[in-house]
Order: C-alpha cells, then sequence, then structure tokens
C-alpha cells in the first residue's frame, strides 16, 4: 500500500506488486501517446532543485518577446559562453558561436515554437509533466527511463543550441533537436535530470495544471487496486497540497503577468523580490508628459529673488526625488528609426505647434497631417543646414568637419539641424538650449535623434570640463555676450580647446542699426582683450547672413603683454574642470604650455583620437594601472563586451536604438565600441568618481557631469538605450534607488532598453522594480556575485495618480 506524500524528489514505493505492474504498464502507454502528440517546444522540464547548488548560481533566462511570440531559450552552455564575455572579453565566445553555426547547419528543420502564446499555455496545460510522473511512479518508469537513456547514448544525439534571427533583428538563443526522431530519448533523459543534459535556463509554465493532469491519471490507475484507492481516498487531499507546495517552492517566478507582459523566468527561480513590494503612480504636474523634476519646481522658481540671469531657467530639485511615472502623451507610438527621423516625427510623440507657427518661414518645422517636417532650416541658414555648414568651411579650411573638427558645442540649439547635418560631416554635436525658451526644442531635436541637453547660460558654469570642444557655433542663440565684463563668453573660453574657433553668425555682423552696430563694437572690443584672434568674417549671399569665426590662442604670450588685465586671469587654484553647481567666474585659465599636460597639443584626427590614449593620459588611472594600459584594457573590453554579447546575445533590436546613454561611462569605452552603428552616446560622468570626462572629449565623443541622485536636463522619452555598469551600487550609497530607476522610466522611450550589470544583489532588486513597473526581461546571467540584466520598458502606466505639488502652477 502507497504511504506517505507524493513528493516530485521523495517517492515511497508501493508493496503491492500487482499494482506496481498495471502502474508500469499504464504510465508506459501514456508516457508514448504524450510524446508522440506533445509539440517539444513547449515542454519545460521540472529541473530538480538540488542540481541548482552544482551550477554555481549561473542565471540562464527564457523570455518571451511580448510583441512577436518569439521565445528564447538559454542553454547552460550559452551562459557560460556569456559569461566569460561579460566577465573577461575573451574571443572564445564568437569560436564557440561559429562552431555552433557550422555544426546546426547540416541538420534537419528545426522546430518552431508556437507563436501563439495561448496555444502554448493550453498545450501546457492539458498535458501531463513527465518529470512529475517519474517522480509519483519511480519503481514503474525506472526501467523505461534506463532504456531511453542507453538508446540516446548509443545513437549520441544531444540537444544542439543555435542561434536564430528574430524578427525584430534580434539573435535569440533557442533550444533545437538534431531530429525529429530524437526528441522522445531526449526529453526523458533531460527529466532525469543528469548534470550534461539539464537546461538550468527553462521551466515549464503552468505547472499547477500538469500537477493537476498527473492527479487525474493518479486516480485512474489505482482504481485497479482497491488497497490503493482506499489509500488514496484517506491521503489524497495532503498528498496534492504537499505538491502543489513544493511546486511552488521550485518555481519561484509566476507567470500570472498580463498578456502584454508575458515573461517566463528561469527554472532555477529569479534572482528579485516580489514585484508587488513597489506601488507605482503617475505624476500629476502642470508639465504633464514633459515633467522635468528639476526644471518644473514651481515652488522653488516662484521664491527666487531674480530672474534677470535666467535663474528660473537653472537646475531647482525638489527636496524629494520624485516617484512616480510621467505619464504618455495621447497618442504617443514608437517613433521613427535614423535617419528618417532627422525629416520627420510623429506628431502626436511631440504634440506642439507653437514653434511651427512662429519659425514655419525659416524653416525650422512644419506641421502636415500626423507628422512634424523638419525642412532642415534655421534662423541663419534658411535654405538648409548643409550649404550652411559648407560654407563656414569654405570660409576657413582649417575648421576641417570630421577631421581636426570632431566634437563641437552648439548653443542656443533650436530644432538642432546645425547638429542633425552635421553627422554627414562625422562631426559629433552637443547641443542645447533652455527650456521653454522656444517650445519644446530640446525636445523635437532629441526626436529626431540628435545629441541635445536642456542648459541655460545663466549663473552657473555649463556641466562640461574645461578646454574640450574643438569648436563652438553659435547662430542667432540669443546670449548677450558682451554684457556684464563678458561672463558668458568667458565661460566658452573655458570650454573652448585652445586653438579651437567660435564660430558666430549673427545680426550685429552685418545689421546696420544704432543697436547692432553697438555690439559688434563691444564685442570687437572684448573678444580683442581675450586675445582671441579674429579670423575670417564670411557672407552667406544664399541666406543673407554674414559668419564670424575667432580663434582661442595657444599660448599665454598674448595674455602676458596685454596693458591691461581685463578679464582677469583666473587664480592658479581655479579649476577649469570643476563645473558642477559652479557659479560663473569673469576670468580666463591659462594656457598649458607643458607638452605633458592637456590642451598643450591637438588631439588626433578623427578617428585616430577613437582608441589612442591621450598623449597626456600618464597618471594612476581609476582601476589602478598605469593610465595609458588601463585605457586600452578598458577599450578592448568594451570591444569585446559590446562585439560578442550586446550585438547578438541579449535579444537587442538594435536597429530601433538611435539615442544611447552610458550613466557610468568611464574612459568612454562603451561609446567607443559601438562607433559603426548609428547611434550616438551621451556618456555620464558622476560627479563623485574620478573625472575622466577630458579623456572621453579628448578621443571625440560627447559627455556631461551629472548626480543621478537627482533628475537629469532632460525631456521625458529621449533615450533609446541606457547602459548602466556598476551604477547602482554605487548610488546606493548615497540616495534610494527607486527615485533613480523612476528617473529612468521618465527618460526612456516605451520600448526602450535598458542594460545594467552589477552587483547579484542590486541585479536583485533592479529586476524586482523592473517587473513591478511591467517591463519585459530580455535577458539575465549571473556568475558568482556579478550579473547582466537586459529589461525592457513597456507602454504600461499605473491608475493610480501622485499630485508633485511643487510642480503645480
Amino acid at each position: 500500500m502507497a504511504s506517505g506524500n507524493f513528493s516530485p524528489f521523495d517517492v515511497r514505493k508501493s508493496s503491492n506488486h500487482c499494482s506496481r505492474l498495471a502502474v508500469v504498464v499504464f504510465v508506459a502507454f501514456s508516457l508514448s501517446a504524450i510524446w508522440i502528440f506533445l509539440p517539444s517546444s513547449s515542454t519545460f522540464p521540472v529541473q530538480n532543485p538540488d542540481l541548482l547548488h552544482q551550477e554555481n548560481n549561473n542565471l540562464g533566462r527564457k523570455v518571451t518577446d511580448g510583441s512577436s511570440g518569439n521565445t528564447q531559450i538559454q542553454n547552460p552552455d550559452v551562459a557560460n559562453n556569456d559569461k566569460r564575455t561579460i566577465e573577461t572579453g575573451s574571443g572564445n565566445a564568437v569560436q564557440q558561436a561559429k562552431a555552433d553555426s557550422a555544426n546546426t547547419a547540416g541538420a534537419n528543420q528545426e522546430e518552431k515554437i508556437p507563436e501563439d502564446s495561448t496555444n502554448m499555455k493550453t498545450s501546457s496545460a492539458n498535458t501531463p509533466d513527465k518529470s512529475d510522473i517519474e517522480s509519483k511512479f519511480e519503481d514503474g518508469t525506472e526501467d523505461i527511463q534506463k532504456s531511453n537513456q542507453h538508446e540516446s547514448v548509443e545513437s549520441g544525439e544531444k540537444p544542439n543550441v543555435e542561434t536564430r534571427k528574430t524578427d525584430g533583428g534580434q539573435h535569440d538563443g533557442e533550444q533545437s533537436m538534431a531530429s525529429e526522431g530524437s526528441d522522445s530519448d531526449e526529453k526523458l533523459n533531460w527529466s532525469k535530470g543528469n548534470d550534461s543534459d539539464v537546461d538550468d535556463s527553462t521551466k515549464r509554465p503552468n505547472a499547477q495544471d500538469s500537477f493537476d493532469e498527473v492527479k487525474q491519471e493518479e486516480k485512474e490507475v489505482k482504481q485497479n487496486s482497491q488497497s490503493v484507492r482506499e489509500d488514496q481516498d484517506k491521503n489524497n487531499e495532503p498528498e496534492v497540497a504537499d505538491n502543489n507546495l513544493e511546486t511552488q517552492e521550485m518555481i519561484q517566478e509566476s507567470n500570472d503577468q498580463s498578456d502584454s507582459f508575458n515573461e517566463i523566468t528561469a527554472q532555477q527561480g529569479s534572482m528579485s523580490k516580489e514585484p508587488n513590494d513597489y506601488v507605482w503612480r503617475v505624476c500629476n504636474t502642470t508639465a504633464g508628459p514633459d515633467y522635468i523634476p528639476c526644471l518644473d519646481n514651481v515652488y522653488a522658481v516662484r521664491r527666487l529673488p531674480t530672474t534677470m540671469h535666467y535663474e528660473h531657467r537653472e537646475r531647482h530639485c525638489p527636496d524629494d526625488a520624485p516617484t512616480c511615472l510621467v505619464p504618455l502623451p495621447a497618442g504617443y507610438r514608437k517613433p521613427i528609426q535614423w535617419p528618417i527621423s532627422r525629416d520627420k516625427i510623429w506628431f502626436y510623440n511631440v504634440p506642439h505647434t507653437e514653434l511651427a507657427r512662429i519659425k514655419g518661414r525659416q524653416n525650422w518645422v512644419k506641421v502636415a497631417g500626423e507628422y512634424l517636417i523638419f525642412p532642415g532650416g534655421g534662423t541663419q541658414f534658411v535654405h538648409g543646414a548643409i550649404p550652411y555648414i559648407d560654407r563656414i568651411e569654405d570660409a576657413n579650411p582649417a575648421i576641417a568637419w570630421g577631421k581636426r573638427t570632431r566634437v563641437i558645442l552648439d548653443v542656443g540649439c533650436g530644432v538642432g539641424s546645425f547638429g542633425g547635418y552635421l553627422f554627414e560631416r562625422d562631426v559629433l554635436t552637443m547641443s542645447f538650449a533652455p527650456k521653454d525658451e522656444h517650445e519644446a526644442q530640446v525636445q523635437f531635436a532629441l526626436e529626431r535623434g540628435i545629441p541635445a541637453i536642456l542648459a541655460v547660460m545663466g549663473t552657473k558654469r555649463l556641466p562640461f570640463p574645461g578646454g574640450v570642444f574643438d569648436a563652438i557655433h553659435c547662430a542667432r542663440c540669443r546670449v548677450p555676450w558682451h554684457i556684464e565684463g563678458g561672463k558668458l563668453l568667458l565661460e566658452l573660453n573655458r570650454l573652448l580647446r585652445p586653438g579651437g574657433y567660435f564660430v558666430w553668425s549673427a545680426t550685429p555682423l552685418y545689421r546696420k542699426d544704432p543697436e547692432n552696430v553697438g555690439i559688434w563694437k563691444e564685442m570687437s572690443k572684448l573678444t580683442t582683450a581675450m586675445c582671441w584672434n579674429f579670423t575670417v568674417i564670411k557672407k552667406d549671399k544664399l541666406n543673407k547672413v554674414s559668419i564670424a569665426m575667432y580663434r582661442k590662442p595657444t599660448s599665454n604670450e598674448c595674455y602676458e603683454s596685454r596693458t591691461q588685465n581685463e578679464p582677469p586671469l583666473c587664480n592658479d587654484l581655479e579649476d577649469a574642470n570643476s563645473a558642477w553647481n559652479v557659479t560663473l567666474q569673469a576670468c580666463m585659465h591659462k594656457v598649458p604650455t607643458d607638452m605633458s599636460e592637456r590642451g598643450s597639443q591637438w588631439p588626433e584626427n578623427w578617428p585616430l583620437r577613437l582608441g589612442k590614449p591621450p598623449y597626456w593620459l600618464n597618471k594612476v588611472a581609476v582601476y589602478g594601472k598605469v593610465a595609458q594600459g588601463d585605457f586600452n584594457a578598458d577599450y578592448e573590453h568594451w570591444k569585446n563586451v559590446v562585439s560578442q554579447t550586446y550585438l547578438n546575445g541579449i535579444g537587442i533590436s538594435w536597429s530601433s536604438i538611435r539615442n544611447v546613454m552610458d550613466m557610468r561611462a568611464l574612459y568612454g569605452g562603451f561609446a567607443a565600441a559601438l562607433k559603426d552603428l548609428k547611434v550616438w552616446v551621451m556618456n555620464v560622468i558622476l560627479i563623485d568618481s574620478p573625472d575622466t570626462l577630458p579623456i572621453i572629449y579628448e578621443r571625440g565623443l560627447i559627455g556631461i557631469y551629472h548626480d543621478w541622485c537627482e533628475s537629469f536636463n532632460t525631456y521625458p522619452r529621449s533615450y533609446d538605450l541606457l547602459h548602466a555598469d556598476y551604477l547602482f551600487a554605487t548610488l546606493k550609497k548615497r540616495c534610494k534607488l527607486v527615485p533613480v530607476l523612476a528617473e529612468v522610466d521618465r527618460i526612456l522611450r516605451p520600448e526602450g532598453i535598458l542594460i545594467v550589470r552589477d552587483d547579484m544583489e542590486i541585479i536583485s532588486e533592479i529586476e524586482s522594480m523592473a517587473k513591478s513597473l511591467q517591463w519585459e526581461v530580455r535577458f539575465a546571467h549571473s556568475e558568482d556575485n556579478t550579473g547582466l540584466l537586459c529589461v525592457q520598458k513597456t507602454f504600461w502606466r499605473p491608475v493610480d495618480v501622485e499630485t508633485i505639488t511643487s510642480a503645480i502652477a
């Protein structure tokens, strides 16, 4: 008589020999029927948890693409390859991928996973789990297992792992059988739990339903024996309860999300806490879908003593960082891809028409049905940016777009057309303008796929290091350079590289009314006192404007020969790179003259400067090595990680990625590794980390200083991909992570990607928060105490509302 609980891992044997024979016959028949009719791709055997400890907590993931129904399954071998890529940058992963591709080239047609997730669930729910039947009737199935294992060994058949490209363009790990004829043997081997064949990264959905089916099968079999039937009557309820409890413990993460959030996690169990630990609400603010916490603090702005110097456009962060989610604009849809987005975007993504009304005649932007059209014009280049860009180089060939001049700053950028068209000349432009000075101009630029931030030349330094821009451009940027001793122009002098050019196109150059004539005289006097060399003034007959260019000196001779020390030279203790929340100084820094100092020489021409360590990089670096060796090691590491893991291994459709941010950039190696893709990267250097931002600019990339305990100066839905390499572990020492992830949600577009590499404790916390936000887990992997997580934001917004009183006008 059977006794005890029917545990999946501890089954007591029946003493009734006849019952055993009946069980063996029935189970053998049932298994044969099941294997014949059950689709292999929808079966996910439950793994013995005793094996989990032996796998060093390596976590692979099976993830379903909610948009297409395509399913990814990661095999332990694949996880190990990714582990090598992530941690060591080894080239083994590429070789392994080639070998896998060759091995599968001659295989039979791979089994397709049903696109209809509902059908898959139904099939799984109606089919008994083989591992459960084995555990319940161990004696009856032991011979069958041995027989099938023997056949499997003789045939030499093992599950192959191959990579396939989904409709979205990404490569997903997928289980495939060598042949249909080996399905039964293979599946039985997996359910036995052998170390070599068990797939750690998969589990069967709807396992509760499977156990219910097993219960029904068990009842039918035991009706053949009166003694078993009596025992069943006594013990059925507690046994089923124990089975259900153990199943829930073994499957630690449920598949009970909504249909739109269709994710199936790893059989090993979740790294995260339960999603219900977090409660999210929609932000109720005057700015609505365009809410920027540190720029929409109405309460703080109302209490400013003056706004004469644009103090109301500067950062005023709330005392408590928001934890609510910014709503989506009505009718929001996935942005148009680059390069089409440069010329047109969806109207409802940025539903503002004021700029089209007041600037339409200057070809900034026009409304055309459901699109906003950008003809490529600007105030000073009505007939297009390209002729204007070419005219600048014609007037001064030394500027050499895309060679000598690689990184520039565009002041008062409008809708970003100047920087957008400079991409064709291999020039990377950091564009900026204040919020609402022209309605949503920076938001237009970002939606088009053009680098831009919200900033103002007011009372604080811009968040960039000194001497990093090859050129600075201002086309009718409406900045009064000449007033108050030229304080604002002196800020440009701080940012401009020695030998770099200031390109200025404005009405004082060509209009002869008293106001413009007076401004021109003041500017001439100021630039002469600053020792800027007036290089050329060029008339643009097409646009009926003029362009002036000034060159910053490369030595201190002019400074030392001035009769008046006005503007004054800065104190030697004044750090030109100190820029976070630093008040503007009306002084000039000396030009570096020591050949080992940054700024004493011009960088290599682009693209050579990207991979070559700067000549001045000779100190102990971030990782404690000699700086140039540190630089090279970092670059090689990120080239390997990007090429072997990010581009192919974690389910990202890179054709839909344009705006990228590295939230903790160090040397900019991640951005440099993406140089061949049609993306741009905003590299962020933390204010309390080693100052490596000058290195990033030196290699021809762009970046900014920032404190992630506060909101970033950009509009919501600005970026397609955010990359966080050990960011959250660093931040947790100073601020809570929930507001940080709320900020990530704010600046990330729906269907945008967040990649996190961090400690396992942090990965668990971020994954839990991401799931509570209804984000989809695309990939997850762990090795020792390090984890890699890739999640995708969805269109989900909560129902509850939270009013931010400081942001209500």
